[in-house]
């Protein structure tokens, strides 16, 4: 038997095309990076943005001696204003002085060719005002780092992680918690802030309530820094150490201002048992359905943070039963200037009494309107209960 051949083996007959680039698509491609390379270096280039903006007033200044009155004084102030936005101090100062220059040629130039008015001169001394604060407002922009919008985004975007620190989680049902900020005088920032977590487990919840020293916009940055920190630490950090971690932290961080009072709250959801402690903060307050009655959780509060290395902070326990409510809040509540604390936490209880009939929904909220510091202190409040 003559043995058979092995069949041919097949052969994969699919050419690869491959495409070397032509001498024209190279040269297409590296203008357009070259388009790419000075768009972007005219966007960026505070060379560019300088020059640019004195070019402009330049053009204005002799098209308006050329034809008085064709360009007022008052076309300066949005270049001046753009200029404060998008430029560094030393490209600021040379258009500052440029363009306050080339204002006074403009108006000297208009009133020896028509005739003289005192309009005149106030427009240029309201220009040469404009100019002096776009300087200052330049200047203090560059200390924060900012260019153009940015750092309105950025107070925006901090703002927003602040509050976003003080959302309460969602509870079990049979409990409840509101919590309310509100800054003085209606500022954005506050002092104030909250910051709260619920266990892995999700049967224990802990809030932390703090009154930064300061108010408004001048304690917003370190309440952002000091929450994130916080935020941190809680649930975390055992319950009866939490004051103390929050010291130690505050202390190492040296700020002139750096000092922050404190109520640290921990709730066994399963039980209703909690436990209490503050720090250089007014006491917690809870409602007893048992009796009808207000309380003041008596206790002995450690130093504010930040006050004293290695400070110890005792703890009070207690227990939530149904019906009853507990309400954590910031000095700004009580506090009124003709009045002792005591008063104030008197009128305090006073507006929580109405709430027991009406319900304690929207309570936080109330609590903080009727401050008797009214909108001359930040204020928080925090309202838990159970059903």
């Amino acid at each position: 038997m003559t043995p058979r051949s092995p069949a041919p083996a097949a052969t994969d007959t699919t050419t690869a095309t491959v495409v070397l680039p032509t001498r024209g698509s190279e040269d297409s491609g590296r203008v357009t990076r070259t388009r790419r390379d000075i768009v972007r270096f005219l966007r960026q280039s505070q060379i560019a943005r300088g020059v640019g903006f004195l070019v402009l007033g330049l053009a204005a200044c002799l098209f308006g001696v050329w034809k008085p009155y064709t360009v007022p004084p008052s076309a300066y102030a949005p270049a001046v204003l753009l200029a404060a936005l998008y430029l560094r101090p030393s490209w600021m100062t040379w258009v500052a002085v440029t363009f306050a220059i080339e204002l006074s040629v403009l108006t000297l130039a208009t009133t020896l060719r028509l005739p003289w008015t005192w309009s005149s001169y106030g427009a240029l001394v309201a220009n040469l005002l404009v100019i002096v604060m776009a300087y200052a407002a330049n200047v203090s922009r560059s200390r924060v780092g900012v260019e153009g919008h940015g750092g309105e985004s950025m107070f925006v975007d901090l703002r927003d992680r602040l509050k976003a620190f003080g959302e309460l989680p969602d509870l079990p049902t049979g409990w409840h918690a509101e919590s309310a900020v509100e800054s003085a005088y209606g500022q954005s920032f506050s002092g104030d802030f909250v910051v709260a977590t619920k266990g892995r487990e999700g049967h224990e919840l802990e809030i932390t309530v703090v009154d930064v020293s300061g108010k408004g916009v001048q304690a917003g940055t370190r309440s952002l820094l000091l929450s994130g920190a916080l935020g941190g630490l809680l649930g975390e950090t055992r319950p009866d150490r939490f004051l103390g971690a929050a010291n130690s932290y505050l202390v190492a961080q040296e700020w002139d201002e750096g000092f922050a009072t404190a109520v640290h709250l921990s709730v066994d959801l399963a039980t209703g048992r909690y436990d209490v402690g503050t720090a250089g903060h007014p006491s917690a307050v809870q409602f007893h359905r048992g009796s009808g009655r207000w309380t003041v959780l008596d206790q002995t509060s450690g130093p504010a943070l930040g006050v004293l290395e290695g400070a110890e902070y005792h703890r009070t326990q207690g227990m939530l039963e149904r019906g009853d409510a507990l309400v954590l809040y910031t000095d700004g509540v009580i506090e009124t200037r003709d009045r002792d604390l005591s008063a104030g936490v008197d009128r305090m209880l006073g507006t929580a009494e109405r709430l027991v009939t009406k319900g304690f929904v929207g309570g936080a909220a109330r609590l903080c309107a009727a401050a008797g510091a009214g909108e001359s202190d930040d204020r928080a409040v925090v309202m838990i209960w159970r059903d």
